[in-house]
């Protein structure tokens, strides 16, 4: 590849979905080598990409239970000028503006400007260490080696799809929008729910980025309401279901851009059952997805959830779930069976309007790829094994029949930075109740939250604001109890849950109800929670818990 040719470049719109490339364990180890890098646009944006020895972009990794990753990452970003690589991002405020500590260990630089990175291995149960999945202090810069990642996948770890991605807090929306984040799969679906059993299946990554075409006028017609720009810089809610989208998005990074929305191709055999597992790697773009043949939406078998199957509660046992839309919010999973149509028939992914709330960005109704039946399709380059052995039993009670320590509440909230000006940009918080609303501030030297292993602790999540909110934690999964009041006591574990927004007349904060489980020893330590809306991640909605042992240990 020469000097000028551009690392990340992007299939042509309209192409057939490509499959990623994919890196498998051996021998129980996982070893590759990836690089970072970014490429200016013509029109200034800024890409970003992971790529191979042989430039191939965003691996899928695939590991089974138990086995070690050693993965090398190579800091080769360019600087390309701080304005430049966030021309199109809100300001953040002053947090996002922290200066590079004078240190010459990446796991102690804590640095974090536009050419610095690291790796997030979202959903992995994996210790926040540095080498492992610590995001706090790790920061790799491009005049650095390249830096070894170094774990083991926990024996138990929930078989299904995972992913990594960059969390340098204040870059990570930039980073992420510009395409650096990739697929990870913990092998065994097949042992833990035998329905999957001999599937072929796809690995389908959503991405979102800026507007290709953001002048251009919607195709809809005249009825559609004038765009309003919100004050994270972003296209407002049209409580339409259409108009101009706040973001493009891709599929396995074939563009799919505003306004015509020109799909990408998916071609199977008709009537083949395969397993798609989709990621919403989105930074700020909720996704409804739903498969149309003929206009008429299809039944999916969704058999996971965020890295975790569905029978979750009772595993080994087969279990389906049919539905005709799921809802994605960025940096979820889900896995569902799909049915390929009959020859001659017209079929569709597409993802249908989200209400994100008056305050929330415009994601409207879209088409993202035809999905066409040719007898002659070939097949997925990867198909889960056809007799799988049993699953091992359950290292733990399953969480729902735990009762929780104690009870917490946190809230999300809102203000302008200044007061004074209503078109400032926004301040983002999430907050412990009974604390004070604050940014997250990376040199603090206190957690919000401190828990003891072994514990489980139900947390409520409110949302005080007017736009819809999508809560992470790290290193561990939670088990969602209730939505809005009303009991959920899902049969499966999530690491990523919408909450929904306050529409101002309710006499109550809506909220959701979670599970915490502290048990897993991995969970020792200090990581993040925070909304998975990247903007506001980045803007301050963001906090630490620490982990303490359940008995001190003597000195």
């Amino acid at each position: 590849m020469g000097p000028s040719a551009d690392p990340c470049a992007r299939p042509a719109i309209g192409s057939a979905v490509p499959e990623p490339a994919e890196v498998r364990s051996r021998d129980g180890w996982l070893k590759v080598d990836l690089a970072i890098r970014n490429h200016r646009e013509p029109d200034g944006s800024t890409r970003y990409c992971y790529t191979l020895p042989d430039g191939a972009q965003s691996p899928t990794l695939r590991v089974h239970p138990g086995d070690w990753v050693e993965l090398h990452l190579q800091n080769d970003l360019a600087d390309l000028s701080q304005q430049q690589t966030l021309a199109q991002m809100p300001d953040p405020g002053p947090i996002c503006t922290t200066k590079p500590k004078l240190s010459a260990d990446p796991c102690t630089s804590g640095a974090m400007t536009a050419v610095s990175t690291n790796l997030h291995f979202h959903g992995l149960s994996v210790p926040a260490l540095c080498h492992q999945d610590d995001v706090l202090k790790t920061s790799i810069q491009p005049t650095d080696a390249a830096f070894e990642y170094r774990f083991q996948v926990p024996e138990d770890e929930s078989p299904g799809l995972y992913w990594y991605h960059p969390h340098v807090h204040g870059f990570s929306a930039a980073q992420v929008s510009g395409g650096a984040s990739g697929a990870l799969i913990v092998e065994g679906l097949e042992r833990a729910d035998p329905v999957v059993a001999g599937l072929p299946e796809r690995v389908l990554v959503i991405r979102d980025n800026g507007l290709l075409n953001p002048d251009a006028a919607p195709s809809a017609g005249s009825d559609v309401p004038k765009p309003v720009t919100d004050r994270d810089g972003d296209t407002a809610n049209t409580g339409t279901g259409v108009g101009r989208p706040a973001r493009d998005v891709s599929i396995n990074f074939v563009p799919v851009p505003y306004p015509d929305y020109p799909p990408a191709a998916i071609v199977m055999k008709p009537g083949e059952r395969q397993l798609w597992r989709v990621l919403n790697a989105s930074a700020i773009t909720y996704l409804d997805l739903a498969v149309l043949y003929q206009h008429a939406p299809q039944q999916l078998g969704v058999v996971a959830i965020d890295g975790g199957p569905i029978n979750a509660s009772n595993i080994g046992k087969p279990r389906i779930s049919g539905f005709n839309h799921v809802s994605v919010p960025p940096g979820a999973r889900v896995e569902f069976i799909v049915t390929g149509p009959p020859l001659g028939v017209a079929g569709q992914l597409v993802s249908m309007a989200v209400d994100t709330g008056p305050g929330g960005e415009n994601d409207p109704g879209r088409a993202l790829a035809t999905i066409t039946a040719e007898a002659d399709a070939a097949q997925p380059q990867s198909t889960l094994p056809a007799a799988p052995e049993p699953p091992p039993p359950a290292a733990r009670p399953w969480l729902g029949t735990v009762a929780p320590a104690r009870e917490r509440k946190l809230y999300f909230s809102e203000e302008v930075q200044n007061p004074n000006d209503p078109n400032s940009p926004t301040r983002f918080f999430i907050t412990v109740d009974g604390q004070s609303p604050t940014q997250f501030d990376p040199n603090a030297s206190m957690p919000n939250i401190v828990v003891k292993q072994g514990d489980v602790e139900d947390w409520i999540i409110e949302n005080r604001t007017n736009e819809l909110h999508a809560f992470h934690i790290h290193q561990l999964h939670f088990q969602l109890r209730d939505w809005n009041g009303a009991p959920a006591n899902e049969p499966f574990l999530r690491d990523t849950v919408n909450v929904p927004y306050f529409n101002g007349r309710s006499n109550e904060y809506p909220s959701v109800r979670l599970r915490m489980d502290f048990r897993d020893p991995n969970t020792l330590g200090t990581f993040l929670y925070h909304c998975h809306l990247l903007e506001h991640e980045d803007g301050g909605m963001m906090g630490t818990i620490r982990v303490e042992p359940k008995v001190a240990v003597a000195r």
